[in-house]
């Protein structure tokens, strides 16, 4: 099953997405699970959060994915969201 996650930084935590930045993208890269992904951006074109697309078997190989990313385990987020996705065009 497809699942979104859509995560929201916490303000003013910048520099601890870029200080994670490396072990985040190796994360998704090396899980097999990763459909399509990219950072959310603020007024400034900042990035303020994430969009993952992620392929899994259950709900919880999604919230283990989450828990696990370097960016979650980094305090980054201030509130995560994941919800079963069905893709219709693109």
């Amino acid at each position: 099953m497809l699942v979104a996650i859509i995560a929201t930084d916490k303000p003013g935590h910048l520099q601890t997405r870029l200080d994670n930045r490396d072990a985040h993208l190796a994360y998704g890269k090396d899980s097999g699970k990763l459909v399509m992904a990219g950072p959310m951006l603020d007024d400034d074109d900042q990035m303020s959060g994430s969009l993952l697309v992620i392929e899994v078997d259950t709900m919880q190989d999604a919230y283990d994915f989450a828990d696990n990313d370097p960016y979650a385990k980094a305090g980054l987020f201030e509130k995560v969201r994941i919800e079963k996705w069905k893709k219709v065009i693109g």
